[in-house]
């Protein structure tokens, strides 16, 4: 999942490894026993050590690691009663897309200004976009910095106020303007939205350059330079989503910002500070830029896990409450104390095995709910949200019957809490039956410590968000019981996310993981026996850029 700040536009590199033969795995993990521990704990224990062992290779889309985790999670709903929901009448929905791996050579960024010409080093000081349009993709053009690549109207900012990017390279700073709210800011920040802007202006290419504030954040990306990255794919083959008119898309580094940005009245320095102030103007950068890029592409397909629970009330079984969790994690990268097996325990591992403890909670509970339940394990959200997106393009039920989301990714369950965290609560009338559920299981509800991180866009709730469904997505909470356990999530994201170390060897706390299996399941209920749909608050962002037209049923 989420949580490190979207890196681009050309960002589909940091999604997975390549299928180079792996680095040496960790060393074995102590397979310890709680006889103490519920029933429940320990099948959602058992799951997530399946899914988070060496032997699945770290899950990435497209491998066998994933298929077999897959497979997995399949005759998983099987064994709980689950009826299969996919492509015809088997557990499976064939997901579709390209898969791009840059090569090590033709990828190149120069700057042309005063007569000469610098070159940027690959892979240390840029890293191209991927281009899923063409294997070998260049483009030579003016540039123009516009700030974060921003149009908000409605809230009165532009940045590119005062320059033309057609037929130029744009150049600017990832997320969005900090003075925003945080739907807004949640909205702007993402890749689509400013690749649509660009294309809408007639710019040609993008670059994105990293500030002084990412700056930690590059030894990583560098030294994973050939990770695939996937976009979707169409029935002519051609990627969906993929923006052909962007020739050419780079990031560079924060060390090289003063090759890109420096000009007679400008510093990279200055315009991070500016960044900071919220005083970013758009100008034309002096000379022009040189991009190019090497990618290998070839079609991959994958595959979602659906299952679904029938509802009992003959008016209302037609309708959908969809659980998600995303299935995928990074594969297979660059060696870390010599382990190169991305396991991803907490993420997403742990929101599978949630989702399937909630699916045998209410497959067990005395009477069918009223609406029927669908169960959604999603492949590909690491490489964009794909596997989301293609399922609320092309749902297995039809799509208007789908009344909500409730989505669960990554909950870092790392120390005894009180709480937990629903992003999204406010925007819609989920809100009273999230509330509602929590009282009963007897859990308390904290607000999104990280707002500005904005990750209601972030993970695969935004799919089902941009079908007019309205959300939730349940996070571990932050409270601690015996310690400070948001230093303890701190402590994850900053040394374990995205890295071998989301491994079984954190001290997963297991009994947290049944709470918020049980909430989840009492979540669904109180949705899909509610006499109403859920509905979009009045007046809400998204609700209003997203929301279906039908009046409430």
């Amino acid at each position: 999942m989420r949580r490190i700040a979207l890196l681009s536009l050309a960002l589909a590199l940091a999604a997975c490894q390549n299928a180079t033969p792996p680095a040496p795995a960790s060393a074995p993990v102590k397979d310890t026993y709680d006889a103490s521990a519920s029933s429940d704990a320990r099948r959602i224990e058992a799951d997530v050590r399946f899914l988070a062992d060496d032997l699945l290779e770290g899950r990435e889309a497209g491998t066998r690691g994933y298929d077999l985790a897959s497979l997995y999670v399949a005759q998983r709903f099987r064994a709980i009663g689950l009826a299969p929901a996919g492509d015809d009448g088997s557990y499976f929905q064939r997901v579709p897309m390209l898969r791009g791996v840059l090569q090590a050579d033709g990828n190149a960024f120069a700057i042309a200004r005063g007569g000469g010409e610098q070159a940027l080093k690959f892979p240390d000081d840029f890293l191209p976009g991927i281009n899923f349009n063409e294997a070998q993709a260049s483009v030579d053009a003016p540039a123009v910095f516009v700030g974060q690549g921003v149009h908000a109207p409605e809230l009165g900012h532009d940045d590119f106020a005062g320059v033309d990017v057609k037929g130029k390279i744009a150049v600017m700073f990832n997320g969005a303007p900090a003075k925003f709210d945080n739907d807004r800011r949640a909205f702007y920040s993402s890749r689509r939205t400013k690749a649509e802007e660009l294309v809408r202006r007639g710019a040609v290419g993008v670059v994105v350059v990293m500030t002084d504030d990412e700056a930690r954040q590059w030894p990583r990306l560098s030294a994973n330079w050939n990770r695939p990255g996937m976009r979707l794919r169409g029935e002519d083959g051609k990627g969906i989503d993929t923006w052909p008119e962007l020739r050419g898309s780079a990031i560079v580094s924060a060390d090289k910002a003063d090759a890109v940005l420096a000009t007679g009245t400008h510093t990279a320095k200055q315009l991070f500070q500016e960044l900071r102030d919220g005083k970013l103007r758009a100008f034309d950068l002096p000379g022009t830029l040189r991009l190019a890029s090497h990618t290998q592409i070839t079609p991959v397909d994958s595959r979602n896990v659906v299952a679904r629970l029938a509802g009992g009330d003959p008016k209302r079984s037609g309708e959908h409450v969809v659980f998600s969790a995303h299935l995928d994690h990074v594969g297979i990268g660059a060696p870390v104390k010599g382990d190169a097996i991305y396991n991803g325990a907490l993420d997403n591992a742990m929101g599978i095995a949630v989702m399937l403890e909630a699916a045998n909670r209410l497959a067990h509970e005395n009477g069918p709910t009223k609406r029927s339940l669908l169960f959604v394990a999603v492949t590909a959200e690491e490489k964009g949200l794909l596997g989301a997106e293609w399922f609320a393009r092309h749902p297995t039920v039809p799509a208007a019957s789908m009344v909500a989301n409730v989505n669960m990714d990554m909950p870092m369950l790392l120390a005894p809490t009180s709480d937990v965290v629903p992003i999204g609560l406010e925007h819609s009338t989920l809100q009273p039956l999230v509330q509602q559920a929590a009282k009963e299981i007897g859990v308390s509800l904290s607000k999104d410590p990280s707002p500005e991180e904005v990750v209601f866009v972030r993970s695969d709730q935004y799919a089902f968000i941009r079908a007019g469904v309205p959300a939730v997505y349940l996070d571990g909470g932050y409270t601690g019981v015996n310690g400070d356990a948001k230093a303890v999530q701190e402590a994850f994201l900053a040394e374990r996310y995205h890295q071998p170390g989301d491994d079984l060897s954190q001290p997963i706390h297991w009994p947290d993981a049944a709470r918020l299996a049980k909430l989840n399941a009492r979540i669904g209920r109180l949705i899909a026996d509610s006499p109403q749909r859920p509905q979009w608050n009045a007046g809400d962002f998204f609700g209003e850029k997203f929301g279906r037209k039908e009046a409430a049923r």
